[in-house]
């Protein structure tokens, strides 16, 4: 069992979940374990991160939400244990950690079925909580929103649903009535999940209303010419960061999982005099639970409708090939293809981490990519990088975009503004006679329009062309 002195946090003033076995330790107070299973030869597969980095994944979520680490260790397995995840020798040598410790608290890194989650908290008198029941809990308590806390609701109850069966006696009771308190011979256990089963069904007709008041936000911006380029990447890539450097916005952004759960959505104008909506999503991370990444498909909708992704990267992290692939799982899961370059740009942010040689070596890779996959190495904190990273927007923007040519009557002001705001105005000069040349750029699909109403007619891009 290898074990690491971890990094310590504040003791927290928020409640963990109840549990039926009170724990006998300080609650937060937790012990992380990083069970490590070793891959048998000829095992198809890649292992993506190594255990010490999971390992500070894990203490970083654990005090994410001001747990106090006491200690933290990797445990190498050879097999999963069904009854307990892990061996018996391993259960009590944990035991033993736990109880010196005065831990109220273990976090498993992996996924725990409810028996094990039940017969490891026996064993070890203290609350046990796998991956997605912390993600879960970091998530309750970053969600700000009425959105954001109704996703996060459904997410638990899904949860929470198949975990019944970890409770005890009480849930084995029989419950007499009728009506409103159970029918006749109905166990607690019954009862409970009928409850929890009308609630998802109320939190998912009220979230059903969210995405169509999303939809018809998405449709009304769709009738100004602003294309959509939302940020994506691993928690704590540094998106908040680059949104407020391109933004001048101050969404909270901390050197923290999770810093930020809810959408945001900004205007921004580049260099070029485009005009672009940009938004900031919540941050994946390896092995995110299904609940949430169903629970928030109302708001990752925001990046499958978005006209550009971009991808940002620590490039200063050890694992960040490893997160960019997680990343790449999670945008698949949602119908978005991340080998389309066409689409999405990789921003390599934190390159002020970097020593040197690091700087160097960054640099010279993203050089070696070129056309659409070229990355855009920048410093979301001091801003280098920014001016390349918005011409690059620009370029992508105006290479899909189609440039229009027309002459307008001066005395026809109702068309001279609808063009303001159906389309970019890129330039606009008045003849001798009065008549307006205009040169505006829109979406192909609005070109047509433009072309019947005004009489346009197609040229070359006159600015921003790749």
């Amino acid at each position: 069992m290898e074990s690491r002195n971890p990094r310590r946090s504040p003791a927290g003033s928020g409640e963990s979940p109840a549990t039926t076995d009170e724990p006998t330790g300080d609650a937060t107070r937790v012990v992380v374990l990083v069970p490590h299973v070793a891959r048998r030869p000829g095992e198809e597969g890649e292992r993506r991160r190594s255990p010490e980095a999971r390992l500070d994944e894990a203490v970083g979520l654990a005090g994410a939400i001001d747990l106090d680490v006491v200690a933290a260790h990797v445990i190498g397995l050879s097999t999963v244990r069904p009854a307990t995840y892990l061996g018996s020798g391993k259960v009590e040598e944990i035991g033993e950690d736990v109880k010196a410790h005065e831990a109220g608290l273990v976090f498993v890194d992996a996924p725990l079925s409810p028996v094990q989650q039940r017969n490891l908290e026996k064993a070890w008198s203290a609350k046990v909580i796998d991956r997605t029941a912390l993600i879960l809990e970091i998530f309750g308590q970053r969600a700000r929103t009425k959105e954001g806390v109704l996703q996060v609701e459904l997410a638990h109850l899904n949860y929470q649903k198949s975990r019944l069966v970890r409770s005890w006696t009480h849930l084995e009771r029989q419950r007499g009535g009728f009506g409103f308190l159970g029918g006749p011979g109905e166990t607690q256990i019954e009862a409970d999940r009928r409850i929890i089963g009308e609630r998802i069904t109320k939190i998912e007709r009220e979230l059903e209303q969210v995405k169509r008041t999303r939809a018809l936000h998405r449709a009304s911006r769709k009738k100004v010419p602003y294309p959509v380029v939302a940020l994506v990447g691993y928690t704590n890539a540094g998106k908040s960061t680059l949104f407020n450097r391109l933004t001048a916005a101050s969404v909270m952004a901390q050197d923290l999982l999770f810093a930020t759960l809810d959408p945001t959505l900004r205007q921004v104008k580049l260099d070029t005099g485009d005009q672009i909506i940009l938004s900031d999503t919540v941050g994946f991370i390896s092995d995110l639970p299904t609940q949430l990444v169903a629970a928030f498909r109302a708001t990752l909708e925001e990046v499958i409708e978005a006209d550009i992704i971009l991808h940002v990267r620590d490039v200063s992290h050890e694992d960040t090939a490893a997160q960019a692939a997680d990343v790449a799982d999670v945008l698949r899961g949602l119908g978005v293809d991340p080998d389309d370059d066409h689409r999405l740009i990789e921003v390599w942010n934190k390159i002020d981490r970097l020593d040197e040689e690091g700087r160097t070596r960054t640099f010279n890779s993203a050089a070696r990519l070129t056309g659409d996959a070229h990355p855009i190495p920048v410093s979301a904190l001091t801003g280098e990088g920014m001016d390349e990273l918005k011409l690059a927007i620009a370029r992508r923007l105006s290479r899909d975009r189609v440039t229009l040519a027309l002459d307008l009557d001066p005395a026809d002001g109702e068309g001279l503004g609808w063009l303001y705001r159906h389309s970019e105005v890129l330039d606009r000069r008045a003849a001798d006679n009065g008549t307006l040349h205009l040169v505006v750029r829109v979406a192909p699909d609005r070109a047509g329009n433009i072309e019947r109403r005004f009489g346009a007619r197609r040229t070359a891009s006159r600015r921003g062309a790749a």
